[in-house]
This record gives structure tokens, C-alpha cells and sequence, in this order.
């Protein structure tokens, strides 16, 4: 049972930034999702460390404001490790939008780290890489 809300958890995630058709993004709910305190990393070149608050806002006004739209992210495969009450996932995954007019396609890798809590599976930290 627990793969499956690891799987949940990871799909509302994802679903989050979703404005496809017009919908409103729901970046907000990544509050929900990521314990507080959990950390949040952009690897690459832009190298950042987000609290859950620093990673939500700019996303939020991207999302919202019409610059980015319909635009989504999916994982296309994943491996998801539990131990008791932590999980480890990698997964791949693709995302496409509009940006400033302009379309675009990318992917990369996430790592999430999950830990048990009283109220069910939560993300304790996630890391992206974005493939070139």
C-alpha cells in the first residue's frame, strides 16, 4: 500500500503546476505535499536552495500572471526505493508549455525524499537536474 501513496503523492506533485486549457495551477498545495522545513534544490548551473515558500511564489506568479501556459510536467519512469518509514524515488520526466509566447519541451530527472508521518506519506526534500 504504500508504493501507491508514494504514487499519489508524486502524480499531485506533478499535477500541481498543471494550467493546461486554462485551469489555475495549484502550486500552493506543494505546502501540503512537503513537510515543513523540507528542502527543495535546483541543480545545474543555476545551482538554489528553496525553503517550500522561496520555490512556491515565483512559480505561483508564472503560472498565474499568463506568461507560462498550458503548460505541464509528467514522470515518464520512475524507481522507488522503502525503508520502513522513508522512501527514495527517481524518476524521469518531460515537461512542455508556452513561455512568453514562445513553445517549448524539456525533461529531466527528480529525486524525491518521502518520510511517514501521522497524516500519510510526505516529501521530506526534492532535487531536478534538467537535461540540456
Amino acid at each position: 500500500m504504500s508504493k501507491s501513496e508514494i504514487d499519489a503523492v508524486t502524480a499531485e506533485f506533478f499535477g500541481a503546476f498543471d494550467n493546461v486549457g486554462g485551469k489555475a495551477a495549484d502550486v500552493a498545495r506543494i505546502r501540503r505535499l512537503v513537510i515543513p522545513g523540507g528542502v527543495i534544490v535546483m541543480t545545474g548551473p543555476q545551482f538554489t536552495v528553496y525553503t517550500v515558500d522561496e520555490f512556491i511564489e515565483p512559480r505561483q506568479r508564472l503560472l498565474s500572471e499568463g506568461r507560462l501556459v498550458e503548460f505541464s510536467e509528467w514522470e515518464t519512469s520512475e524507481r522507488t526505493e522503502i525503508e520502513g518509514d522513508i522512501a527514495a524515488r527517481f524518476g524521469a520526466y518531460r515537461k512542455s508549455g508556452t513561455l512568453d509566447g514562445e513553445p517549448f519541451e524539456g525533461g529531466g530527472t527528480k529525486t524525491i525524499q518521502f518520510v511517514r508521518t501521522p497524516d500519510g506519506w510526505r516529501i521530506a526534500a526534492f532535487s531536478w537536474y534538467d537535461t540540456p
